[in-house]
């Protein structure tokens, strides 16, 4: 109580937020932030919100990962990541994709949305623009603001499946223009990019000196008679390439990805993530070695779980008179058209939450352009998908 009084007449105040950045003084809302903490508060919900497989990571990975714990892998890795999984990286795209990368060209990170940012901010300067095409995961937009980059998005049309179009990001192409953020097979649409469309939009990239942030974290999930192909592919020295093993493996909660790109810009990330985290835990880098080195027959059982839930919901959902869905290519989710309830894509998730007990997210969570869908998560059982449906098919609106 003295301390508090001498501070007083001394002339100080109480200390409050207002000390704080003015970026976060009165932040703007996070629709997505927001549903994922409701999402962790709520029982006797149907949460088809995070995007976050109900499967436990395949037990020879954990058990791998603990054995390399307890006989002692208890320390700091080199800070560019373990070389034995920065190589699994370079032979996993040489034998699946024929993509040739050297071992120079790999960063690990601790998730792919680290590994995104530590680029952005080796990469942008304060003005420097980042085109982003909607809808598209929210963070992409904090992140370039983050690294003190202007986000300038470009608007999908529904009309057409939302295809991320290489003509319509030209539109938005200034003197100040640095790079592009992709994500294919993409969140939340289901969309997948064609070879066609992805050789357009290297080609933009290459005569505009720009890179190409792809996002590719959904590589795995693809549907039936679709193809799933590298930006690098197309660009190789266009692209930084921004993954890892959250979705494949079932390892969201062991906070591992990585990113591939030019030598110039992944040896600059690194630089920047010696004062961010220096190293990836080494306990989820084993765990990752061996999941890389067994993929095929890990990751398989748990893409045609999806594949099969996706078909499910594209099949049924169309059926309710009040509901249609965008084509599902890939991903996880099905993004689900609600304009004909007459609601916004907030309302109608409040709504459906209150009336059904089932936890969305609403379209509008991704850029306006999503607003009138919403996103629907194929991360529960399909016994538990059919219990969501047979109570959407109750509702009226």
């Amino acid at each position: 109580m003295q301390s508090y009084t001498n501070h007083m007449m001394n002339g100080g105040k109480i200390m409050d937020s207002s000390i704080l950045s003015k970026a976060y003084q009165k932040p703007s809302t996070n629709i997505l932030a927001d549903v994922c903490a409701m999402a962790a508060k709520m029982d006797n919900v149907i949460d088809l919100s995070v995007g976050d497989p109900n499967f436990t990571t395949p037990q020879p990975i954990i058990e791998a990962a603990f054995e390399k714990t307890k006989a002692g892998m208890t320390h700091y890795t080199a800070a560019e990541g373990l070389s034995e999984l920065r190589q699994a990286i370079c032979d996993f795209y040489q034998d699946k994709y024929q993509l040739k990368f050297n071992l120079n060209q790999v960063l690990v990170t601790v998730g792919a949305e680290h590994a995104l940012f530590i680029a952005l901010e080796a990469l942008l300067d304060p003005g420097d623009e980042v085109i982003i095409p909607q809808p598209s995961f929210s963070p992409y937009i904090d992140q370039v603001k983050l690294a003190n980059g202007t986000p300038v998005t470009v608007d999908g049309k529904a009309a057409v499946g939302y295809k991320i179009e290489a003509a319509e990001i030209a539109k938005k192409i200034t003197p100040k223009t640095k790079a592009i953020i992709i994500n294919t097979p993409n969140n939340p649409t289901g969309n997948v990019m064609t070879a066609a469309e992805e050789q357009a939009l290297a080609d933009l990239a290459i005569k505009n000196d720009l890179l190409i942030f792809s996002d590719e974290i959904y590589s795995d999930y693809v549907m039936p008679g679709k193809t799933f192909t590298p930006l690098a592919k197309f660009a190789p020295d266009n692209t930084v390439t921004i993954s890892g093993m959250s979705k494949s493996f079932a390892m969201t909660g062991w906070r591992i990805g990585y990113l591939i790109g030019p030598n110039w810009l992944v040896t600059t990330a690194n630089d920047v993530n010696d004062a961010v985290t220096f190293t990836t835990p080494t306990m989820s880098q084993e765990g990752a070695l061996y999941g890389l080195q067994h993929h095929d027959e890990l990751v398989a059982p748990i893409v045609e779980a999806f594949q099969k839930r996706l078909t499910y919901l594209q099949t049924e959902l169309p059926k309710i008179d009040w509901l249609d869905v965008s084509p599902v290519e890939g991903s996880i989710y099905v993004f689900a058209d609600i304009r004909a309830t007459g609601l916004n894509s907030v309302d109608f998730a409040d709504q459906l939450l209150k009336k059904a007990g089932i936890l969305v997210v609403p379209g509008l969570a991704f850029g306006k352009s999503g607003e009138g869908f919403v996103r629907i998560a194929a991360t529960q059982p399909l016994t538990v998908l059919k219990e969501a449906v047979a109570k959407m098919q109750k509702l009226t609106w």
